[in-house]
């Protein structure tokens, strides 16, 4: 697996070779590995749109068929409209390109096994979040997927309506893991009638992305798992028909907002901030089906920001949110450097009683690449969570709603005494992302607070 991966990865050499931007690479490859892949499973294209029609073409012939082929996909309607749209060609010499395409055609991609190929895939847009700055927005690590899912259970064979988001689906590892584990549920789909696989595959898992080029990303990686998702093209935060949508299951890592982005115009949204996290958990109580289950990963300050204060109250009062996980740190480690975050889970349509909270932070040593995350690390996590009866341990306990209402709702809580691990002191980059993200943490507080004054001046 890991020879695939680096091969994949060394075709970039060519399109670094052809000055192409390192944030350009799977976007480029993607679209020749879809050609391929269609090519070898014999599918209906477009005509002169076949893999096989493009590697007869060198020199500037092969730059301009190339081109148009891509012009005309992105004209189709479906998945082929979809993974192409406003797709362009980057390629300037026709000589990287017909070496590429000439490297591509040596491997046989549907032969191997779906969950090889598949899984090369994801580890090359792994390796593209460890490598480029600021990719790793669009990346949550496997492990924690893998998890979360486990816990939440999404099980589709509930209702024939059944339905599971992403509003922010990066790369779709979250729609993906849902599908995963759903498929290992029934015996890889042996179970299933004709009608329910195609509406799992088709109709049951859907994603929002408001980067085109990562909405395309998540489109193929979900090809490469045989998942033919939804996956709307907008701003989840913005007005649109999908606010009125609903859903039974929602699960998402929302991107770590770099600063103030504004507040939303949204009339379902009941307080008023630019801090992007906040609106998130906005919008996923808002598009919760009542009695629908949510995970959500949010960093520190979703907990304890005085601007999210009334949020956070007005959660508890609506909404069952029964478990905090705090992740260890370097989670996020090296896709996005110096996050300290956590998982939320609520339940829709009923109050909160009390809050379990597991911390997996205080004491545990730092994730890095000598101690990278491990599926072990979340055992005891999930062996408690589905608990029908929960027990505190060291690590879990359970806080009351009067407690929490004496803490000003103050949900940053931690009680395990520090011990001297001798850990390694962060790297001195890790400690400069922390204090910088803190610091946008407070100017997304002073925009709230200057937000707040402006409407009580104009009430006056």
């Amino acid at each position: 697996m890991i020879d695939l991966v680096n091969k994949l990865w060394d075709f970039c050499n060519y399109l670094r070779d052809d000055g192409i931007k390192y944030g350009d690479y799977i976007e480029q490859l993607t679209y020749l590995l879809f050609l391929k892949m269609v090519y070898e499973k014999d599918l209906l294209m477009p005509n002169g749109c076949s893999w096989n029609d493009l590697i007869q073409y060198s020199g500037s012939e092969l730059l301009e068929k190339y081109q148009k082929v891509l012009q005309t996909l992105s004209k189709e309607k479906g998945i082929l409209g979809d993974i192409f749209a406003q797709s362009l060609s980057k390629f300037t010499n026709s000589t990287n390109l017909k070496k590429l395409l000439n490297l591509m055609n040596e491997i046989e991609w549907t032969s191997l096994d779906i969950d090889v190929k598949a899984a090369a895939y994801e580890g090359l847009l792994e390796k593209y979040a460890s490598e480029e700055k600021g990719a790793g927005e669009y990346f949550t690590p496997r492990v924690i997927i893998r998890s979360i899912v486990r816990c939440i259970a999404p099980d589709f064979r509930k209702s024939q309506e059944f339905t599971i988001h992403d509003p922010a689906c990066g790369t779709g590892g979250f729609l993906i893991g849902a599908f995963e584990w759903i498929m290992k549920q029934t015996n890889y789909g042996a179970t299933l009638s004709i009608k329910d696989r195609e509406r799992l595959v088709k109709r049951t898992l859907s994603g929002m992305d408001n980067v085109q080029g990562t909405r395309r990303l998540a489109l193929m990686n979900c090809y490469l798992h045989e998942l033919e998702p939804i996956i709307y093209y907008g701003d989840s935060l913005g007005e649109g028909k999908h606010v009125g949508k609903r859903y039974d299951v929602i699960l998402t890592n929302p991107p770590f907002g770099k600063g103030v982005s504004g507040v939303p115009l949204r009339s379902d949204f009941l307080f008023a901030t630019s801090n992007k996290q906040m609106n998130f958990v906005q919008h996923c109580v808002s598009i919760l089906k009542n009695g629908g289950s949510a995970a959500i990963v949010v960093p520190d300050n979703v907990l304890f920001d005085s601007s999210g204060r009334g949020l956070r109250e007005h959660l508890l009062k609506t909404c069952e949110l029964h478990t905090i996980l705090r992740l260890p740190e370097g989670t996020f480690n090296p896709y996005s450097t110096g996050v300290k975050a956590n998982v939320i889970f609520i339940r829709k349509g009923r109050p909160t009683e009390e809050i379990w909270i597991y911390d997996l932070r205080t004491n545990v040593e730092n994730i890095n690449k000598g101690n990278p995350l491990n599926e072990v690390l979340f055992k005891d996590f999930e062996k408690n969570y589905v608990l029908k009866h929960r027990k505190e341990s060291s690590r879990f306990r359970s806080f009351i709603k009067e407690e929490i209402r004496k803490r000003d709702y103050n949900l940053d809580i931690f009680w395990i005494r520090h011990e001297d691990l001798n850990l390694e002191l962060p790297d001195p980059q890790l400690l400069a992302d922390e204090i910088s993200k803190n610091i946008e943490s407070a100017l997304q507080l002073i925009n709230s607070i200057k937000v707040g004054l402006g409407r009580q001046a104009e009430t006056k």
